[in-house]
Parts: structure tokens; C-alpha cells; sequence
């Protein structure tokens, strides 16, 4: 295998890994804003306005990573469809839940983004693209963050 094939497949990988993040996070964002408007109970003050936060938070980190893909002479997918049929977070039904659950949830929903961003910054590292290995790590720390906040916030439930 020639050199440039080998550097293509490797920057493939990285595209291919920043559109699945992409999604993910996308879906995390809109699962977060959902959460947001439809908390209750008496943590509801605190919840909604942490929830209100990260998914401010990951508006901008979608952003950001569609315009990465731009630098890399990608396209960064979109629309609704084609985001939720990318992504590997599942959309929570739309009813009362007790807020436990939708904490339970994002937890389960950063996850899979950080386990993703995780796949990424190897492929970008194995591509020597430290730019996007730079911008997964950025996001790794929040993701790994809010984890700690909101598993925090499940304890002694």
C-alpha cells in the first residue's frame, strides 16, 4: 500500500469519526434541551438550569466540529433525519419521567459521545492531525465534566 493511500484511509477515519461525534453530539444537545424543558420535581430549579447550560454548551461545540470537517474538506451532514439516523444515542419518548431518569439518560448519552471522541483522538493521532486530536480532547474534559456532575447528582437518590 502506498503512503498517500495509507494517509487517505487514516484521514478517512477521522472524518468518518468526526461526523459520528457530529451526530452524537447533536442528539445529545437536543436529548439535553428536552430534559431541559421537561424536568420536574424539587430539583427542577438546579436541573433545568444546568441542563440549560450544557446544551448551550453543545451548540457550540457542534459548531465547532462541523467546522472542522469544513477544514478538513468535508461536508458536515445535517438535517434532523440524517443526524438521528448517524447518531447512536437513542431519543427518550416524550412524557413525565421522574428527573432521576432524565439525568440517567444523558448519562448514557455522554458516554457514547466520550467513547466516540475517544475512537476519534486515536484516529486523529494515528493521522498526526493534532488539530483535531486537540479539538476532541477540549471536548473529552467536558464530557468527562458533566459525567462527574450529573453522577454526582444521582448519589444517595
Amino acid at each position: 500500500m502506498s503512503t498517500q493511500t495509507a494517509t487517505k484511509q487514516k484521514s478517512d477515519a477521522v472524518i468518518e469519526s468526526l461526523q459520528t461525534v457530529l451526530a452524537d453530539s447533536y442528539a445529545l444537545m437536543a436529548q439535553t434541551h428536552l430534559a431541559h424543558w421537561n424536568v420536574e420535581g424539587p430539583n427542577f430549579f438546579q436541573l433545568h438550569k444546568a441542563f440549560q447550560a450544557q446544551y448551550e454548551e453543545l451548540f457550540g461545540a457542534v459548531d465547532e466540529i462541523a467546522e472542522r470537517l469544513r477544514a478538513l474538506d468535508a461536508l458536515a451532514i445535517g438535517g434532523l433525519k440524517t443526524l438521528a439516523k448517524a447518531s447512536r444515542i437513542e431519543e427518550l419518548a416524550v412524557e413525565e419521567m421522574p428527573a432521576k431518569d432524565f439525568v440517567a439518560h444523558l448519562i448514557e448519552s455522554h458516554e457514547i459521545v466520550a467513547a466516540n471522541a475517544h475512537t476519534l483522538r486515536e484516529a486523529a493521532g494515528a493521522s498526526d492531525d493534532l488539530e483535531t486530536q486537540d479539538l476532541i480532547i477540549g471536548r473529552l474534559q467536558v464530557h468527562q465534566k458533566t459525567l462527574w456532575m450529573l453522577k454526582s447528582f444521582l448519589k444517595n437518590l
